[in-house]
C-alpha cells in the first residue's frame, strides 16, 4: 500500500503539467484543487491559516509529508526558522523542494507513521494531506509520533479532510441528483439539441488545465467522532477550520459571473468567526496539536 503510495508520486503526483508562470510549477496533483482566478484569495487565505497556530520562529520545521512545497503560501511557514525539514517518501517531491528552498531545508526520506527523529526534536510541526494515504489503523500512531517529536510549548499543525461534510455533501448529492436529471432529459428530447445548449452554457466559464485521467492514489479519511474518541483521549488536540468548502463544491457552484468571489468571501467570514463549527462541519479541518 505504501510503496503504491511512493509510486504514484513519483512518477505520477508530483510530475509537472506546466510551469505555472509567476506561481510556480504546477504539478499534476492540483488536478484535485480548483486553482480558477475566482477560488484563488479564498484559497490563498486557508493557506494562511497555519501559520496562525505555528511558533513564529526556531531551530527546525518539520514539514511531514511536504510534497515539493505545493503553494507559494506554504513557504511562510518556515520564514522564521533556521531550516525546514522536509520528510517524504517521495524522491521526486524531496528534489522539488530542494529547487524551492534550497540550503534552507534539510531532506529526509521517511514515513509519517514512523518518524526517525528525537524526542522533541522540533519547534514546530506542520503536515498537510498526508496521514490520509496511512492505513486507518496507522492514523493514531501518526499523530502519537507528531507529538513525540514536539518540543515543549510547542505547536503542530495537521490539515486532512474528513470522510464526510455536513455542510458539503448536500450539494454533492444534489449534483448527483442533477446529472441524473440531465441523462434522462438527454433521453427525452434527443442528444444532438442538449449537446447545443451545453456548449451555449459552458461558453465564458474561463479556460480550464486538462490533466491527464490517472488513477489516484490510495486515502483513507478520518471523521470527527473517530478523532474525538482516540486523538483527543491521548493529547492536547483541537479542531479547528483550515477550508470548509470542497473542491467539488468550488467547481460545481462557484462562478465568476455568479457571485463566486462574494459567496467566498462570505464564507471566510463566516469560517473566522465560528472555526470550530466549520472545522467539524466542513470539508478540512485544522488540528492543531499542542504540548505543555
Amino acid at each position: 500500500m505504501k510503496p503504491d503510495v511512493r509510486e504514484f508520486y513519483d512518477t505520477i503526483g508530483w510530475s509537472q503539467v506546466d510551469d505555472g508562470g509567476e506561481a510556480g510549477p504546477r504539478y499534476q496533483n492540483a488536478r484535485y484543487e480548483d486553482l480558477r482566478p475566482v477560488s484563488q484569495e479564498y484559497i490563498r487565505l486557508c493557506h494562511l491559516r497555519v501559520n496562525r497556530h505555528l511558533a513564529p520562529a526556531g531551530r527546525y520545521l518539520l514539514d511531514a509529508g511536504s510534497g515539493p512545497i505545493q503553494y507559494e503560501e506554504y513557504l511562510a511557514y518556515s520564514q522564521g526558522y533556521d531550516y525546514r525539514v522536509c520528510a517524504d517518501m517521495s524522491i521526486t517531491a524531496l528534489k522539488e523542494a530542494r529547487e524551492k528552498i534550497g540550503g534552507h531545508g534539510l531532506f529526509v526520506v521517511a514515513d509519517i507513521a514512523e518518524l526517525p527523529f528525537k524526542k522533541e526534536a522540533f519547534d514546530g510541526v506542520v503536515t498537510l494531506h498526508t496521514i490520509h494515504h496511512l492505513p486507518a489503523e496507522e492514523h493514531l500512531g501518526a499523530y502519537r509520533a507528531l507529538h513525540r517529536i514536539l518540543a515543549p510549548g510547542r505547536t503542530a499543525v495537521v490539515v486532512n479532510g474528513w470522510s464526510a461534510s455536513a455542510l458539503m455533501d448536500p450539494f454533492r448529492a444534489f449534483s448527483r441528483f442533477r446529472k441524473r436529471a440531465w441523462l434522462f432529459l438527454r433521453r427525452l428530447l434527443g442528444r444532438s439539441k442538449i449537446e447545443d445548449r451545453r456548449l451555449v452554457l459552458s461558453e465564458g466559464e474561463g479556460s480550464k488545465t486538462e490533466y491527464p485521467e490517472v488513477k489516484s492514489t490510495f486515502v483513507e479519511k478520518d471523521n470527527p467522532r473517530w478523532f474525538k474518541r482516540t486523538v483527543q483521549k491521548e493529547m492536547d488536540a483541537e479542531i479547528l477550520v483550515w477550508r470548509s468548502a470542497s473542491v467539488h463544491f468550488m467547481k460545481n457552484y462557484i462562478f465568476e459571473n455568479r457571485g463566486g468571489k462574494r459567496i467566498l468571501d462570505w464564507l471566510y467570514r463566516l469560517e473566522e468567526r465560528w472555526p470550530r463549527f466549520f472545522g467539524e462541519k466542513g470539508t478540512y479541518p485544522l488540528i492543531v496539536l499542542k504540548k505543555d
